[in-house]
């Protein structure tokens, strides 16, 4: 059988700007791809203006993390992060045996072995509602696997793709009750739901080629994007904002609670107030 990938190089740019000159700023950059069953880094590079020494270190949950100072006085920071990487098409969405079943998921041992893929987080906690929509949910899908795509269904249904009308710190009862959100936002309300239901589920953040047609050396505005992971025996990747499983168009970044686990860039810094973040991520495909 011919398995069909891609070959796709990432380009993200992103840094602040400042009211004038900031002294000294110590930074983290999570926007490089890592090597694992679905996707392949065949190259990687982070580059800092101003010009400052990085050193490369996994996070707790598997991140790889670029962290940098810059001490010489500046009015803006740039980070531009490059990767190409080959991804696969999305494989079987259901274990082999199907996954497991509700009672197993509640076991002592998965309970105490997912635990903190459990807990709400600030931007993954529910009210009275959703937890009602949880249970619902629960009551009628017999696998937890089945519940988790008859959520994501739901969610897709009920909440419009809409950019602007959310911001980072927006949680997941905010989007749930205008109805509208983006990929970060959806999946934040996914995780949620997916944890009453005694579901572990994870946060991931990474980069989406808009184009399931997409031409061979053309170069598109890409997004960073984010999906969930859930686990019924295994994890399993998908998508709830374009409703697909995650496959070669999806380039994995990191993996965590929520969004505050894996944002592209975050640092502290000495001196006047910052003005602004800029953002731009190009895709190509090569193959």
């Amino acid at each position: 059988m011919t398995v069909s990938s891609w070959r796709l190089k990432v380009q993200h740019r992103t840094g602040f700007t400042y009211a004038g000159k900031v002294d000294s700023s110590y930074n983290e950059a999570r926007m490089s791809p890592r090597n694992e069953t679905r996707q392949a880094v065949l190259d990687a590079r982070v580059e800092v203006w101003p010009t400052a020494r990085t050193y490369r270190y996994e996070d707790y949950w598997g991140t790889i993390v670029t962290a940098f100072d810059v001490h010489s006085a500046h009015e803006s920071l740039q980070v531009t992060a490059a990767a190409t990487v080959e991804t696969l098409p999305a494989g079987d969405l259901l274990p082999s045996t199907g996954g497991i079943g509700w009672d197993e998921l509640a076991t002592p041992a998965n309970v105490d072995r997912w635990h903190e893929l459990l807990l709400p987080t600030p931007r993954t906690a529910i009210d009275e509602e959703l937890t009602e929509l949880a249970e619902s949910l629960k009551a009628v899908e017999p696998t937890p696997h089945g519940a988790a795509m008859a959520l994501c269904e739901r969610i897709r249904d009920e909440v419009t793709y809409e950019a602007g009308v959310t911001g980072v710190q927006t949680d997941a009862v905010q989007s749930w009750r205008q109805r509208k959100g983006v990929c970060q936002d959806i999946s934040h309300l996914v995780v949620g739901l997916l944890r009453a239901m005694g579901t572990p589920a994870r946060y991931v953040s990474g980069y989406l080629h808009p184009n399931p047609d997409a031409a061979v050396g053309e170069t598109v505005v890409g997004q960073s994007h984010a999906w969930v992971e859930w686990w019924v025996g295994r994890w399993t990747a998908f998508d709830p904002t374009n409703g697909v499983p995650v496959g070669e168009r999806h380039v994995v970044v990191g993996r965590g609670r929520e969004y505050a686990d894996v944002p592209p860039l975050k640092g502290v810094y000495s001196g006047p107030a910052n003005t602004g973040q800029g953002v731009e991520v190009s895709i190509t495909r090569l193959r």
